[in-house]
């Protein structure tokens, strides 16, 4: 596991730049789930797109502890 990321002299934890990167990503993937109608098949928005951030930040944080 890597320690800090030094930003211009202030040090991040890690998974504050993992959840930002998944935020980014999760915004992509709902605009594309959104144009593509599959919101219509889900029950629970909000909540899906809450699962859909969890596993975001799950895979990017294992692949970021792998490769670091």
């Amino acid at each position: 596991m890597i320690g800090e990321i030094d930003l211009y002299g202030v040090l991040l934890p890690p998974l504050l730049v993992w959840l930002a990167l998944a935020l980014l990503l999760s915004a992509l993937l709902r605009w594309a789930l959104n144009r593509a109608g599959i919101y219509h098949y889900v029950w629970h928005r909000p909540l899906f797109d809450l699962a859909i951030l969890v596993v975001l930040l799950g895979g990017i944080a294992a692949l970021a502890n792998h490769f670091f």
